[in-house]
């Protein structure tokens, strides 16, 4: 029996301006030339210089321009309900030495994500297959894995596109992906990915046809050192296993690695999107502006537009051109306020941060880095969560001691017997300057770890110690055994 029901949904649709100020706040410095670039080229109302002055522009043009246009934009309005990304991923650091003035890479390399969507671009997709394909590539992480189930992403895209598509089809875009370079990308654990590695290599080599063997019949084997009851069951001999080892451990289990770590300059060049300078008169931020025009309204547009108001009588040619003309500059005037909004939201933000960790940014000394959440940013700002989460993704900041993510600065707190706040990057360092020290014959557990920290006063418990060596990618203590 069928029923009818009538329901009310208060759905929130942004509108394709919207959209853009949205997109427009997430790009990093390196890539906001080359979209200026092409809304001037789309617009030909939009032109580069400085900004005319206010009283060049007549009421009549203001009035012209629509309603929606004159008003503020609040992103805050818009953002409310998005996805917040994680920030505690781990970030390296660098430094160069003291009374070296830092260069500033201007010239820009390719990205990973990138480097990947280049490569899908010379396959033949159709439109759905190229929707599903880039959906892919968004959930792969910096490492280079696909971190989220299939059946999960078959749910994302009902509910969040509206698009249907079945395990089956996902898994034949899935294969397109680990098809790409670096290889072994898109794999979905760390065995996908040194299989996918294996499978491009000479598989008539019997070193080669060894090492798969392992992975695939072997691999909780392999992670274990339980290579005796490998060598038993797979009838080889000492040095046939040794050989299929060394062929294994040359494998690279974080394909994206060198992409993201900013140490690998010669693949990545980072542009930051901030610059911070200390001198006698303390810290100053600005915004790394040196490849942005400056932009305005072209005068002759809005004069065109004037001589065809003030006609009284218009042919639909005229009518036409009116509203062509109006559209053209409707569009640039609002891109150059969305452009004057990103620029004072990224110093507002970016602002709050230097002031929440201050004393971090005068030496760059890590133990001074306190806990700070995105919440604690929104708070001093006034902005919304998941707008400074987009103020922080993918960009970079210039300091007297490095070049560092955004999002190096984020992260959780535990507290001391004292009761004193600390940054769990400082329990993560020392963790990994305990386990650097260790007796390699010996290797600290996770237990013994936890003594040792709670022996320095840190309020921890060995779950917690487990997390954090797992996001430092140590492997636990019988894996480090060394012979």
């Amino acid at each position: 029996m069928l029923k009818q029901k009538l329901t009310q949904k208060l759905l929130q649709k942004l509108s394709p301006q919207q959209i853009q100020m949205i997109k427009l706040l997430e790009i990093p410095t390196m890539q906001l030339e080359q979209r200026i670039k092409k809304e001037m080229e789309e617009n030909p109302a939009l032109e580069e210089g400085d900004e005319e002055d206010e009283n060049e522009v007549t009421q009549d043009d203001d009035d012209n321009l629509s309603d929606n246009e004159q008003d503020e934009f609040s992103l805050d309005d818009y953002l409310e309900d998005e996805d917040i990304p994680d920030y505690r991923l781990e970030s390296r650091n660098y430094s160069r030495g003291e009374g070296q003035k830092q260069e500033i890479p201007f010239s820009t390399g390719t990205s990973f994500h990138e480097f990947l969507a280049s490569q899908v671009g010379l396959r033949s997709l159709d439109e759905k297959q190229e929707v599903l394909v880039d959906y892919i590539l968004g959930n792969i992480d910096d490492d280079g894995y696909l971190r989220r189930e299939i059946e999960n992403i078959v749910d994302d895209l009902a509910f969040s596109q509206n698009i249907t598509a079945t395990e089956e089809e996902l898994l034949e875009i899935l294969e397109i992906v680990q098809d790409l370079e670096p290889v072994g990308v898109g794999a979905r654990d760390l065995r996908e990915c040194l299989m996918l590695q294996l499978v491009r290599k000479d598989q008539d080599n019997p070193e080669i046809k060894n090492a798969t063997a392992i992975l695939d019949k072997y691999f909780d084997e392999f992670t274990r050192k339980h290579y005796e009851k490998i060598k038993t069951r797979l009838g080889l001999s000492d040095k046939e296993l040794k050989d299929a080892l060394d062929i294994v451990l040359k494998l690279n289990p974080k394909p994206g690695g060198s992409f993201s770590d900013p140490l690998h300059k010669d693949s990545y060049h980072i542009i930051p999107d901030f610059i911070l300078e200390y001198n006698e008169d303390g810290l100053e931020i600005s915004l790394n502006s040196r490849n942005v025009p400056e932009l305005r309204i072209n005068r002759t547009y809005a004069e065109m537009l004037e001589a065809y108001s003030r006609s009284k009588e218009k042919t639909k040619t005229q009518k036409e051109a009116v509203s062509f003309v109006k559209q053209k500059l409707d569009s640039a005037k609002w891109f150059i306020d969305a452009m004057r909004q990103r620029h004072n939201t990224l110093l507002l933000t970016m602002n709050a941060i230097l002031d929440f960790q201050n004393e971090y940014f005068i030496e760059g000394d890590e133990t001074k880095l306190k806990p700070m959440i995105l919440k604690d940013i929104a708070d001093m700002t006034g902005l919304d969560i998941s707008t400074v989460s987009r103020v922080a993704n993918s960009k970079y900041i210039q300091t007297h001691f490095g070049i560092l993510p955004l999002k190096y600065f984020f992260s959780e707190g535990l507290q001391t017997d004292s009761g004193e706040e600390v940054s769990t990057r400082e329990i993560k360092s020392i963790l990994q300057e305990c386990i650097k020290n260790e007796e390699k014959k010996k290797p600290l557990t996770d237990e013994k770890l936890t003594e040792i920290l709670q022996s320095k006063g840190y309020q921890i418990a060995r779950r917690t110690v487990a997390k954090y060596r797992e996001q430092l990618n140590i492997p636990v203590a019988r894996l480090r055994k060394e012979a």
